[in-house]
């Protein structure tokens, strides 16, 4: 196998593996919280809600240190950790008990950093400046299948159950369990690229040719001093000039996570006017996310990784006009108090009678958009910064896992108009300023790799 044929296949490997991880982890945090409401009249007491804000507290803060981690004991190991501590939490539903599931909550936060970080490092080393775009569309692609196929389990399995036994959700967790461990057995199949060999190791090799190190009292690079480093230039990363830029664009993508997996589905299952029943129109909602997601990647990663003559900038704002559209249409068709009514639901209409195929449109013009974003911006940063990207990585999931956590906090006080609002306007600024990066981008390119080729 060729060195390209094997980064080609590496990346494929760690798309499926992600499939399978978050197939599992999707269709467990879709359900989890129907699982919860019927065993809080047991002996066990806890929150969907309380244990995602948990998780997402703990992810933003933990991508200081992801880097530190990725550096000490690399990527694929890391990625296989993470996994592991991914399959756990999913476990802990076959037998749950109030604490230890707010601790595998935690630990859950720290290896879903750990494992993000060492995954845009995985991708980045397994690219190069003329495949990253088209290596970021696969993965992205293989990724958001896991949307379709949990919600289409949501939709078929559970339609129509209000309550889950105890008997209906074993069988179901421990399934879930296995398919992530599937997933993470899948990581140890990747191979570093024959072209990979870590700076640490090109730094012994260089002492060792100047007499400056042996075998004896010259040991590579202690675990400490990588820690240290990689954390130091995490920091120094995070304030330079672009991706102080390309913030705000990751910000925007935390913002419309939040919308997507977890406002737009509550707005629409609470629109009694739709008629239909709330979990099997979320499911279908989620479906269709997912199938936007998925064309998308394919699109802008298998289809123009190649052949576009205008970088990524194209790709960026299609996602931004396909965004605004969605919006505007949720605008008329769900009621402006969606995301804050009572269990019980609202009966308040837009500026037109709810459609069900149009909140459905809606949400894969959402699924769309994200993939637009989410594919230039992972092409971006392994573009710009190949010889970093396990720090350059953590610094886009601190910054998107804590616009997610601000997002969830505000949608639910917020009107769904001014949340709308507030997502326009962070689009329109992430927009520019992405712009304003990508030009900066372009003029890097070298000329024996045109900048047209990515």
């Amino acid at each position: 196998m060729s060195p390209e044929s094997k980064k080609l296949f590496n990346i494929i490997i760690l798309g499926f593996a992600f499939m399978f991880m978050f197939t599992a982890f999707q269709t467990c945090g879709n359900i989890a919280q129907t699982v919860i409401s019927n065993l809080n009249s047991t002996d066990f007491h806890g929150s969907g809600y309380t244990s995602m804000a948990v998780i997402y507290s703990v992810f933003s803060f933990s991508n200081l240190i992801s880097p530190s981690v990725v550096a000490i004991i690399g990527p694929q190991f890391s990625m296989i950790i993470g996994g592991i501590f991914y399959s756990l939490y999913i476990a802990i539903f076959i037998h749950p008990l109030t604490w230890s599931f707010y601790t595998a909550s935690v630990f859950l936060g720290i290896a879903a950093a750990v494992l993000w970080t060492a995954q845009g490092n995985c991708l980045t080393i397994n690219s190069d400046e003329t495949t990253i775009g088209r290596n970021s569309g696969i993965f992205w692609a293989l990724l958001q299948f896991s949307l379709f196929f949990g919600n289409l389990y949501i939709y078929l399995s559970w339609k129509g159950k209000p309550h889950i036994s105890e008997a209906e959700r074993k069988p179901v967790f421990i399934a879930l369990t296995v398919i992530s461990l599937v997933g993470t057995v899948l990581l140890f199949i990747i191979r570093n690229p024959d072209s990979f060999r870590p700076a640490a190791e090109d730094e012994v090799s260089e002492g060792s040719r100047s007499g400056e190190a042996s075998s004896v009292n010259a040991p590579v690079l202690s675990n400490m001093a990588k820690a240290l480093d990689a954390f130091k230039r995490s920091v120094k990363l995070f304030i330079t000039k672009e991706m102080l830029l390309l913030s705000v664009s990751i910000a925007y993508t935390g913002l419309e996570l939040t919308f997507y997996s977890g406002v737009y589905g509550t707005c629409i299952g609470a629109t009694n006017r739709f008629g239909v029943d709330e979990k099997s129109l979320i499911g279908l909602s989620g479906i269709f996310i997912g199938i936007g997601e998925i064309l998308g990647g394919g699109i802008f990663g298998l289809l123009m990784g190649k052949s576009t003559r205008f970088g990524r900038n194209p790709v960026v704002l299609l996602g931004l006009i396909v965004h605004f559209l969605a919006f505007y249409l949720i605008f008329f068709n769900v009621p402006n108090d969606a995301p804050i009514s009572s269990s019980a639901g609202t009966e308040s209409r837009a500026y037109m009678e709810p459609s069900i195929s149009l909140a459905l449109f809606c949400s894969f013009l959402l699924g769309l958009g994200d993939s637009c974003f989410n594919t230039q911006l992972l092409s971006i940063l392994g573009f710009l910064y190949s010889e970093e990207s396990a720090p350059a990585f953590a610094v886009f999931k601190f910054v998107q896992s804590i616009s997610a956590a601000v997002a969830f906090f505000y949608s639910n006080y917020l009107l769904l108009q001014w949340q709308l609002l507030i997502m326009v306007l962070c689009g329109f600024l992430g927009t520019i300023s992405f712009f304003a990066v990508e030009r900066h981008a372009a003029a890097l390119s070298s000329g024996d790799h045109p900048y047209h080729s990515i």
